[in-house]
């Protein structure tokens, strides 16, 4: 069950249809889902609900990140550095 989750997060990650969320996300979850704990897969898939341009805001520090995204998961993507 947990592999599907995980593929199920990966495919959303990787097609937002914003190229640069595209690049972040995707690229994130790529490299590090299998090292998420649940509560942080938890939170990749409500983040993965929210708008694309209100995420990408979120990680690039251009928009407030409203309480409830405002994780360590966030921090974590802000972290990471995708090569364009």
């Amino acid at each position: 069950m947990d592999e599907i989750r995980k593929k199920k997060i990966l495919y959303r990650a990787n097609y937002r249809g914003f190229r640069e969320a595209d690049k972040i996300i995707g690229g994130f979850a790529k490299i590090h889902i299998h090292e998420l704990t649940e509560e942080e897969l938890t939170q990749f898939e409500q983040l993965l609900q929210a708008k694309d341009h209100d995420i990408y805001g979120w990680i690039t520090e251009q928009l407030p990140v409203p309480s409830s995204f405002n994780t360590q998961l966030l921090k974590k993507i802000r972290a990471f550095k995708p090569k364009f």
